[in-house]
């Protein structure tokens, strides 16, 4: 799978000065970490799951989280995992078919079933450590369509029940399963709490350091423990008391210097039918004859606009990738993701071998300083998110790759 894969060859060389790598399953974790991008979660109880998987697949969706947690009822719980079972079945026939054609049990064929589109990875949300060991014993072999859990409401305490689970389930299958804890949990929104509680959790991830594929933020339990919710205009970062959390755990879990994660964006909770109304306007419009104005001034006017903001100050805040809840969310989510090519003339830049001694240049594009050893982990983080979501060419601006995301 690549990120921008559902678009034609010939629409992603018009876009890029170096096109998205292509990464599996299998790709090293540290790749993987930052090819997470916009994570699309959906219910486990949906009984077309294995078809809505791959109608997302083919709209360049490539990591999904299939939840037993907050987002089903708990007298779901039993038929939600039987469920999972008989989709994952039907995810793996598909995986080992000759033709590309899958079908949900007792469903009929959709159109999305013959994309031939790859299966993104897929995440498990669970609720407690037992259903990771019992879930992976009941996928047999479909466990290989299976790239690890969601562990909610992460603690020391908690997340070390979750951990073992994990690695038992591991060594069951011989497979390798990832975690990705969410942090949400009020003893660390507390602030008396929360310096033990984000040293706990730093003491538990780095243990199985080589399993923490990435942490996710749990924006809305922080809120939910103040009786808080953001307007569709503010972002995550407008909530004091909710940015003060996402600084605290970058500082702690996200330094740059070997040490920290990857640590995703909180989820965004609102969403209009935007798909449907920006993809005949997108298709129609030649962006490089004027439009790209109109079409942005369309987005905000369209309830987006608190939405690009938040993800542009996730990035800026040392966050990467995001919680999807909303198909609609993916695409604006990887096109801001794409590296521009004054970013990665700015890295390259950087990280040339004739600066090791360090020193300070003017940027190629002769509007900001390089100073070589203070941007140096920045340029490393620059071209990792490269190598998976691609360099923009020079004249390629958001609107169009926004555009070429909603193609499908």
């Amino acid at each position: 799978m690549r990120h921008f894969g559902h678009i034609s060859p010939t629409a992603r060389e018009g876009l890029f000065h170096r096109e998205p790598s292509a990464f599996t399953a299998d790709s090293p974790a540290r790749m993987l970490s930052v090819a997470l991008g916009a994570t699309l979660y959906s219910p486990a109880t949906r009984p077309s799951l294995a078809d809505d998987v791959l109608k997302q697949a083919a709209r360049g969706v490539v990591s999904m989280v299939l939840c037993l947690e907050d987002s089903i009822d708990d007298a779901e719980v039993t038929d939600a995992e039987a469920n999972l079972i008989r989709q994952f079945a039907a995810l793996a026939a598909r995986d080992t078919a000759p033709g590309p054609a899958v079908r949900s049990p007792g469903e009929a064929t959709g159109a999305a079933e013959a994309t031939g589109a790859d299966v993104p990875l897929l995440f498990i949300r669970v609720r407690e450590p037992a259903q990771i060991t019992d879930l992976v014993r009941r996928l047999g072999d479909s466990v290989r369509m299976l790239s690890g859990f969601v562990l909610p409401k992460f603690t020391e305490e908690r997340g070390r029940h979750f951990l073992e689970a994990l690695a038992e389930a591991e060594t069951a299958c011989g497979r390798r399963l990832f975690a990705m804890p969410v942090l949400e949990s009020p003893e660390l929104l507390h602030l008396e709490t929360r310096g033990e509680i984000l040293q706990g959790i730093a003491r538990s991830v780095d243990k199985y350091r080589d399993r923490v594929l990435a942490l996710r933020l749990g924006v809305t339990d922080f809120c939910s423990a103040y009786g808080l919710r953001r307007a569709p205009d503010m972002t995550a970062y407008d909530v004091h008391i909710v940015a003060s959390v996402i600084a605290d755990v970058v500082n702690v879990l996200g330094r740059a210097d070997g040490t920290g994660f990857t640590i995703t964006g909180p989820v965004w909770e609102y969403f209009r039918r935007q798909e449907r109304m920006f993809k005949p306007q997108l298709r129609r419009s030649p962006f490089m004859e004027g439009r790209a104005e109109e079409l942005r001034t369309a987005l905000i006017e369209h309830d987006m606009d608190g939405l690009l903001r938040e993800i542009e100050l996730d990035r800026a805040n040392g966050l990467l990738g995001k919680t999807c809840i909303h198909p609609s969310h993916v695409a604006p989510v990887h096109a801001l993701s794409v590296v521009s090519h004054e970013e990665f003339t700015d890295a390259q830049d950087i990280l040339s071998p004739e600066r090791g001694g360090g020193g300070v240049l003017r940027s190629a594009y002769t509007n900001k300083m390089n100073e070589v050893k203070p941007h140096r982990a920045w340029a490393e983080r620059t071209l990792q998110r490269a190598e998976v979501f691609g360099v923009a060419r020079e004249e390629v601006g958001f609107v169009d790759l926004l555009a070429a995301g909603l193609t499908n």
